[in-house]
Formats: C-alpha cells, structure tokens, sequence
C-alpha cells in the first residue's frame, strides 16, 4: 500500500513539476510563485496575486496555462489509450497508431477541415465528433477483417491488419493534401501534430471525451487484468469478454479521436510511455492506467516545451518531437522482444 501511494506522489509531482516549468519558461520568463498566485486568483478566485504584473497574468492565463493543459489531457488520453490497447492484445507494441484508430481519427478530421464540415447542434464539437466516429469505424473494420483473415484472432493479425488500414488511409490523407488548395498549410500544420496557438476553446472540446473515455477505461481495469492473462483465462474468472472487449476500445476510440481532432497526429506517445510505466511499476491496470495519464501528461507537456524552445523564436511541431524520442525507444523494444523470443 506504501509502495502504490509512493508511486502515485512521483508520478503527481513529476506532472506538476513539468506544468510549473512549460507554463514559466519562453520568451518571457515568470517565476514560478507569481504563476501560482495567478491561478489561485484567476482559477479560484483566492485573495492573492494583486501584485502580479497585468503582463504576466495575460501571458500565464491566456497563453501558456491552457496550452499546457491541452498538452496533458492530450498526452494523458494518448497514454490511457494505450496501456489499454496493449493489455487488450496482450502486446507492448500495441498502441493507437499501430492499430490503425489515430489514421481513423485523421481522415475524419482533415474531411472535416477539407470539406468545412458543420453538424448543426454540436457545432464546434462537429470534429472531434468526426474523428471518433472515424476512429471506431476503424478499430470495428480492423477487427472485422482481422477475424476474417485468422478466426482465432491472434494479436499478430490485428496488429499487422491494423497496419495495413493505417497505410490505407494515410494514403486517402496525402490524397486530399494532393487536391487542396488554400486550406493545404492549416491541414499539413495539423498533421504534424501541435497544441499551439489553441487557448482554452480547445481545452473545452477535449474535456467531456478525455472524461468519458477515462472514466470507463479506469473502471473496466480489473477486466483488462484478467484479459491480459487470455481471454479463455478471463472467460473462466467470469469476464464478460465480448463486452468489455467492446467497450475498451469503444473508450480508446473516443481518447484517440479526440486528442487528434485537437492536436493533429502526436505519435509513439501511446507506445512507449505505457512500456516505460509498466517497467517502473508493474503490469496492474489499476495502477498502470492511471500512472500511465499522469506520466503521459507531464512527458507531452515537457515535449511541447521543448518544441517551442529549442530553436526559439521558431516553434516545431511536437509530433516531430514526440517521433524523435519514440522512434529509438520503439527500436529498442522490438529487439528486446526478439531477444526475449
């Protein structure tokens, strides 16, 4: 029980630590104690931060903090995603990208840019609502096929029929970028995977799906325990297999989607922090999950920040960023699955 809160209290502050940082550090540099003063007041509405500079408050508020934000929840949704996917196949190379969903995810967003799509009622919810519903289709066809191609459904087969629908639809994307005209900069831009320049409306749209997909990824852990043992294993424990099955990646879909409608395609982030957590602190999804969200949040908030410092004043991309850092440590899990084979 020690051990488990010791776990939690270095993945909370590390987070925290990460937030504090990327909020401060940039082209103006604001202490660290006039930020917390600044979302005290701001925030919560604390008697303190009458001191504060109106700059830094505009700066920390409008600018940094929301980015920040947006850069959690979208590292945190990616992350969740993840874990869950490879505890569903029972794969540390499983992850949204992999199987295909993120590509989904894409296709419905870049149609939605494309076209200018606008759903009336949902309004600005109109392309993360797309990119869910492009990201489920997906998974659901992927699992289609896959059971089509090998009846028992082995990992190997949805893994490489994942990769054959993601090459599919990246295809349909470098299509449309082929025929667009004025739009093609804010698509490409997109596609390189930012959380630039959002501010808080964007924070909005992400929310209610992070919350969502959370909430019945955290609360189907138990399952995802007994599954990462075999589905027959899990079907004699009195796992509804079938059912949780659905509904783990009915909630993957939803974070996947939703993190690429507000941030563009941000790989390897669901990939490699799952490996790392599970090698830190083991394979429970009760915990894994939830260290996974928080792990993730702070490593996609320091990426950003690196992305935006590095070369300043100019901002890359923190997809570019992001498959700099994962590409190298997808390498080393490959070969040292091998091995282990």
């Amino acid at each position: 029980m020690k051990s488990n809160a010791i776990k939690y209290i270095l993945a909370l502050t590390f987070l925290l630590f990460a937030a504090l940082f990327a909020i401060s550090i940039g082209s103006v540099y604001v202490p660290i104690m006039d930020i917390i003063k600044i979302v005290g007041r701001e925030a919560f509405n604390l008697p303190i931060g009458s001191d504060v500079e109106s700059m830094y408050v505009s700066i920390v508020y409008d600018i940094r903090l929301p980015r920040v934000i947006l850069a959690g929840l979208v590292g945190a949704s990616l992350a969740i995603a993840g874990a869950a996917f490879q505890g569903l196949l029972r794969n540390p190379l499983a992850e949204p990208y992999i199987l295909g969903v993120s590509s989904g995810a894409s296709v419905g967003a870049v149609s939605t840019l494309f076209f200018g799509i606008s759903l009336p009622v949902i309004g600005i919810y109109t392309l993360p609502f797309l990119s869910i519903l492009t990201a489920l289709a997906t998974i659901l066809i992927v699992l289609y096929f896959a059971r089509k191609i090998d009846r028992t459904m082995r990992v190997e087969t949805i893994i490489l029929t994942g990769i054959i629908f993601s090459s599919f639809l990246g295809a349909f994307i470098s299509l449309i970028i082929a025929l667009t005209g004025d739009e093609l900069q804010q698509i490409i831009g997109w596609l390189l995977g930012s959380v630039s320049m959002r501010g808080w409306k964007y924070v909005g749209i992400i929310l209610p799906f992070f919350i969502l997909g959370s909430l019945l990824l955290l609360l189907n852990a138990k399952e995802l325990n007994a599954m990462s043992l075999g589905e027959e294993r899990a079907q004699h424990l009195g796992v509804d297999v079938e059912k949780r099955k659905l509904l783990i990646l009915l909630a993957g879909s939803v974070l996947t989607g939703a993190a690429v409608a507000v941030s563009g395609t941000i790989g390897f982030v669901g990939l490699v922090i799952p490996h790392l957590t599970r090698k830190l602190w083991g394979p429970d999804h009760t915990h894994l999950l939830p260290l996974s969200m928080m792990i993730g949040a702070g490593f996609l908030i320091l990426t950003d920040l690196l992305s935006r410092t590095i070369i300043s004043p100019q901002v890359l991309p923190v997809g570019v960023i992001t498959a700099l850092v994962g590409a190298p440590v997808f390498a080393f899990i490959l070969i040292r699955q091998r091995k282990e084979s």
